[in-house]
């Protein structure tokens, strides 16, 4: 597999985000390589995305979504979850892809605490990092597109917008 490279990141968020959905997410812990298949993202897309934390403008919290795509945005939530999101689109467009699940993990805290992800990953490049990195398999699996998850505070178009991509898995048919 090969390591996703910053051209793939530096496209619109809406593009980039059900891209993701297969690809193979990589941590390194001192010498063992862990990876894992991404199932569930959802894009936030700039200012104008009441549900995005850029909707409130640049801070010391948001600057990284400023920068080039391919920058991991990370944050804490409730004193105790940090959320991992890779950055996509152009400079001064500020977008993001929150990873919500992975084939061993389903919920963006669960995994980063699995994968000892915290705010030590701000703004790293995840396609030059030798810590975490994004891996195409050629994979280009079924996916559905639902409204995001605990957005509400956002209100109407905001909380309907159906930017959350999760595979779509076969259901096992019973006899």
């Amino acid at each position: 597999m090969n390591k996703i490279d910053q051209d793939f990141f530096n496209r619109d968020v809406l593009d980039v985000a059900p891209e993701l959905l297969g690809k193979y997410l990589s941590v390194k812990f001192s010498d063992q390589i862990y990876s894992f298949m991404i199932t569930e993202v959802e894009a936030y897309r700039g200012e104008e995305d009441k549900a995005c934390h850029a909707a409130k403008g640049r801070t010391s919290r948001t600057e990284i979504m400023y920068h080039e795509g391919g920058h991991i945005y990370v944050y804490l939530i409730y004193g105790m979850y940090w959320m991992l999101n890779i950055v996509t689109g152009k400079i001064n467009d500020p977008q993001a892809i929150l990873i919500r699940g992975i084939d061993e993990f389903s919920g963006p805290g669960k995994l980063t605490r699995q994968l000892k992800i915290d705010g030590s990953f701000y703004g790293e490049n995840i396609s030059r990092s030798a810590r975490i990195w994004i891996s195409d398999n050629k994979l280009k699996p079924k996916f559905l597109a639902n409204p995001r998850i605990g957005i509400d505070y956002a209100g109407e178009p905001w909380v309907s917008k159906p930017w959350r991509y999760t595979i779509d898995f076969p259901k096992n048919k019973c006899p």
